[in-house]
């Protein structure tokens, strides 16, 4: 079976200049920006915590926001779900 022809590798060198030399794109970033995590963690434990307060206080001064009323509930569990959401774009 025959062989495949190598391919010549070219060098620094032979170029004569160095600006030939790779230099990684700033475009290409992998990972999460430094703010990500935390805003995800907080997103979810600002939701679970209004879900708790709303359940805790109901029978007593309905809050957070007392005029919503059970809505609260929708409020908590969108922040939450907001943060999950967001985990879906974890790098």
């Amino acid at each position: 079976m025959p062989e495949s022809k190598r391919r010549k590798k070219k060098s620094a060198s032979s170029t004569g200049s160095a600006a030939a030399v790779s230099v990684p794109s700033a475009h290409h970033q992998t990972g999460n920006p430094s703010w990500f995590v935390p805003v995800v963690l907080g997103l979810m434990v600002v939701g679970l915590a209004w879900v708790v307060v709303f359940y805790l206080t109901s029978g007593k001064s309905d809050l957070p926001i007392p005029a919503i009323g059970r809505w609260n509930l929708a409020v908590g569990f969108g922040l939450m779900i907001t943060g999950f959401g967001m985990l879906t774009r974890w790098k």
